[in-house]
């Protein structure tokens, strides 16, 4: 191992430590006089004491750390270094023959002389550096307030200690035992309901919570009153990802919506799920989409032995096999580009590459845009693209396929959600019909952050100054992760037998309106900055979701987020007559799909139309008997 001039007298520092310990222990032994009649045993104990200690350093491993940096690791090592060297005192004791026996005390005294000079020398030396390296950032920076006083609240007010642009004026915490102590001399003030008025009197303007692992309410509370007291909110990482080195405890970013939102994590039979997966080919349609790649990024942590990545989108296809390339290189992936209607290619790669498992997620889901002048596109794409995938995926003997549907074909008022549910509808006839492929259908609602979902787009409206729009202010919408979905789909997927339909447990529905409201405020904006419009219900759309029909029931599974819809059954001649109203030849009008869907999907209630909206500094104004019409629809 090469040594540095810095590692040899880190390395001295340490070989005057028996020297100054045995000598020290002698004048504590007789009050700080010199025993002059001791000196054979002195000089005796050093010769030995000294060299032994010199190979005690080395094997305990003490020059692989920096002094600057010397914590309870370092501790430790200067410990294994001081319990050798302190066996070696007591075989000197007990072999020496002098003429003098060595006194007793020196063998309490020596190592506890040994660890202040060697534990104590490295702590003085960090204090200095650190002194004279941020010493003079003391005082400096933005005031923030900590809330969280545990392991990761300490460690963060130690790193902030070091920063320029930081100054921790205190901590809040629920944890009464905290209260009126100090975490590396910041005070705890109390608890999270107190944090308005430690904002005000400590001037601070900025809050950051250190409690990643923290139930979602309390972070919601903590966030709500920090941003009412007009600081902005910032999270720490969590622990985990700091101990593994991932991420410094001080990368410290702003607090988003998604983590207000945020749910518990899934936790899913991964033995299970593997099971199912490794070494399979899997294909996967929409593969490009926010629900379509995560699920690509999900089934390569179970080993599958091929992915087929089906797309129709040229530029989305590319951007995930680049992922692929530069993430997961060795996963072995297929780029296929293609239309879930063209049965000309779905029969060539179906019979080129025999995926065993299909996971569906290719779909038209916005609402408003398939409602107008895109009906039968929406219908064609949603049915036509699902009966055709699912066909191939049963005459090509594929073990499962998955229907990846919505919580919006419950019950439809708009075109999107009825297609979707008579995609459902095809599944389980095609199930009916036997054969050894497995049908299975997943559906939940809203998730964070895809791609046209109502996140970014106030993210984009906030950006440019506002107004932020929101179709009604009792509009609600359930929300889940992109990660957490894709993960429930996969469980779902293995615990199927075939013709299930299964829905997620997607929480409490959450209010558009306040979602809008808290992303203005973590933005670091009021109401009064950047107003909120509303501006009606949109053609299709429902102000409740729903994630039962009126005519179904669900039976427990034992995944505690999953659930199996009890549907009712298809007709028996109903693939056939739905082949025949999908593929006669187009244009077909909104009107005459809408009339279709009534006949296909019973509970399907279909859009006809809302009076126009005038908004008014910010509130949106309906004429007289629109409301009535938006909430019955």
């Amino acid at each position: 191992m090469k040594t540095s001039h810095r590692t040899n007298l880190v390395f001295l520092f340490d070989l005057v430590a028996p020297v100054f310990a045995w000598a020290v222990a002698f004048l504590l032994r007789f009050n700080f006089e010199w025993p002059y009649w001791y000196h054979s045993v002195i000089v005796a104990g050093l010769v030995v004491l000294v060299p032994i200690h010199a190979f005690a350093c080395l094997w305990a491993g003490l020059y692989r750390g920096l002094w600057i940096f010397a914590s309870l690791p370092d501790l430790k090592r200067v410990l294994r270094a001081v319990a050798m060297s302190s066996l070696a005192l007591v075989a000197f004791v007990a072999l020496y023959r002098g003429d003098l026996a060595t006194p007793r005390s020196t063998m309490v005294l020596y190592p506890m002389l040994l660890v202040a000079w060697m534990a104590g020398g490295r702590v003085v030396y960090r204090m200095f550096k650190e002194h004279r390296l941020y010493g003079g950032l003391i005082a400096q920076g933005k005031p923030v307030v900590i809330v969280g006083a545990g392991r990761g609240g300490a460690m963060l007010v130690r790193e902030l200690e070091r920063s320029p642009d930081w100054r921790v004026v205190g901590l809040v915490d629920d944890d009464r035992n905290k209260w009126g102590r100090e975490v590396l001399g910041c005070p705890v003030f109390g608890g999270i309901d107190r944090l308005p008025q430690v904002i005000e009197s400590e001037k601070a303007r900025h809050v950051i919570l250190a409690m990643p692992s923290a139930a979602t309410a309390i972070k919601r509370r903590a966030a709500d009153l920090a941003v009412q007291a007009g600081a902005h909110v910032f999270t720490a990482p969590g622990l985990e990802d700091v101990m593994s080195g991932r991420v410094a405890i001080s990368a410290i970013r702003p607090l988003e919506i998604d983590d207000l939102l945020g749910r518990e994590e899934v936790e899913i039979d991964t033995g299970h799920v593997g099971a199912m997966l490794s070494g399979k080919t899997v294909l996967v349609t929409g593969a490009g989409g926010s629900i379509g790649g995560e699920l690509c990024r999900q089934l390569a942590r179970f080993g599958v032995g091929r992915l087929l990545l089906f797309e129709s989108s040229e530029y989305a296809l590319y951007a995930l096999a680049e992922w692929f390339s530069a993430n997961l290189p060795g996963v072995e992936i297929v780029p296929l580009a293609g239309d879930v209607k063209d049965s000309e290619r779905l029969e060539e790669v179906f019979a080129v590459y025999r995926p065993q498992l299909v996971f569906h997620a290719a779909a038209y889901k916005h609402v408003p845009l398939m409602e107008v002048r895109n009906a039968w596109q929406a219908a064609r794409n949603n049915v036509l693209g699902t009966l055709r995938v699912a066909e191939c995926a049963q005459r090509w003997g594929a073990e499962r396929f998955v229907l990846i549907s919505t919580d919006k074909a419950v019950n439809p008022t708009n075109v999107m959600g009825a297609t979707k549910r008579l995609a459902e509808m095809t599944c389980q006839a095609l199930h009916a019909r036997g054969g050894s492929t497995q049908f299975e259908m997943v559906r939940f609602g809203n998730v964070l952050g895809s791609t046209g979902s109502v996140i970014p787009k106030f993210q984009a409206q906030i950006a440019r100054g506002g107004p932020v729009t929101v179709t009604d202010p009792e509009i609600t919408r359930y929300f889940m992760s992109i990660p957490e979905a894709a993960q429930l789909v996969l469980q779902a997927a293995s615990m199927g037998e075939g013709g299930e339909i299964f829905i997620l447990d997607m929480g409490e529905p959450v209010k558009i309106a306040d979602l809008a409201r808290n992303m203005i405020r973590l933005s670091g904006y009021t109401e009064e900055d950047i107003r909120i419009e509303f501006r009606g219900l949109r053609p299709g759309e429902k102000l409740h979701e729903e994630l039962l029909a009126d005519a179904e029931a669900t039976i427990e599974t034992p995944h505690p987020k999953l659930r199996v819809v009890r549907s009712r059954p298809v007709a028996d001649n109903f693939l056939e007559q739905l082949r025949a109203w999908l593929e006669q030849k187009g244009p077909v009008s909104d009107e005459a799909v809408r009339l279709a869907l009534v006949n296909w999907v019973p509970e399907y209630t279909p859009y006809e139309g809302r009076p126009g909206l005038r908004v008014v500094a910010g509130t949106a104004v309906q004429p007289p008997g629109a409301r009535g019409a938006a909430r019955g629809a």
